[in-house]
């Protein structure tokens, strides 16, 4: 996916290849630093995006990356207007990205009969769903016009059914698939790809709490690897790790009655606290 830039030197017009761009929220920690990662071996130039941008820039340097191969914006996707001003960004200064990801997201546990936890539910939703809308807003037109790029939102297996303590999360993630759906066809004519990961249990410092077993739980760099092929073939919605696709199969064929017997006792998501 190389972008194409029109250079004229000593009066002579010419076509060079710059190497492809991908712009990725949540590029401080977990999966979007570890697509960074992936994707910056894979010699792509990288639109980073994150809350605390200095750690950013703390990492990208650490990984020894040239200053033309990266730049770093700083910006919240609960903040429709800074994200949006941090693609906008992008695009003035490196182009027009070939690969956008949402990887921006949070887990909290909630439980209803707390008032302060339909405010954790709004935080989810607003970070989790309309997050990646708004991240992905700024290049949608431009890349129908173009006819090519990639737009990846970041689901997850919880996504499939509810799970005890997880009301607001496996609601977001939820959200993030039929979203990313509704996206997918409506732009099915224009050459814009629309890609759906779910992954499962990856060890990130969003899993590192959980009170509870985590089956094939996988390193995250081994889970932007494969992430990442399936970003470049255009995969329209993929489960990583895969044996967690046959997991999420048997929960789909599960009758109501059995799923709760076996997952009511389930750990549940520790909940933000009040200080």
């Amino acid at each position: 996916m190389p972008c194409f830039l029109r250079v004229r030197r000593a009066g002579v017009e010419g076509v060079v290849v710059a190497s492809p761009l991908v712009f990725i929220t949540g590029a401080s920690s977990g999966i979007g630093q570890a697509l960074a990662r992936r994707f910056a071996a894979a010699g792509y130039r990288l639109a980073l995006v994150a809350r605390r941008s200095a750690e950013v820039e703390q990492w990208a340097a650490a990984q020894g990356l040239a200053p033309e191969h990266f730049a770093v914006y700083t910006a919240d996707v609960r903040d429709i207007d800074s994200i949006v001003a941090a693609g906008h960004a992008c695009i003035a200064r490196q182009g027009l990205p070939d690969v956008v990801i949402a990887a921006a997201g949070i887990s909290v546990g909630m439980d209803s009969s707390e008032r302060a936890d339909l405010d954790v539910m709004r935080d989810v939703l607003s970070t989790n769903v309309v997050g990646t809308a708004a991240s992905f807003h700024p290049f949608v037109a431009a890349m129908r016009q173009r006819g090519s790029g990639t737009l990846v939102g970041i689901a997850s297996l919880s996504a499939i059914r509810g799970l005890p303590g997880h009301g607001a999360y496996c609601a977001s993630k939820s959200g993030v698939v039929a979203y990313c759906e509704s996206l997918r066809v409506e732009s099915r004519a224009s050459g814009v790809r629309v890609v759906t990961l779910l992954p499962g249990y990856i060890a990130t410092p969003l899993t590192a709490a959980n009170p509870y077993s985590m089956p094939f739980l996988m390193p995250v760099d081994r889970f932007a690897d494969r992430a990442f092929r399936a970003i470049v073939a255009g995969d329209s919605y993929r489960v990583i790790p895969w044996q967690m696709a046959w997991v999420a199969k048997a929960m789909r064929l599960l009758p109501d009655g059995l799923y709760d017997r076996l997952f009511a006792r389930r750990g549940r998501k520790p909940r933000r606290m009040a200080p």
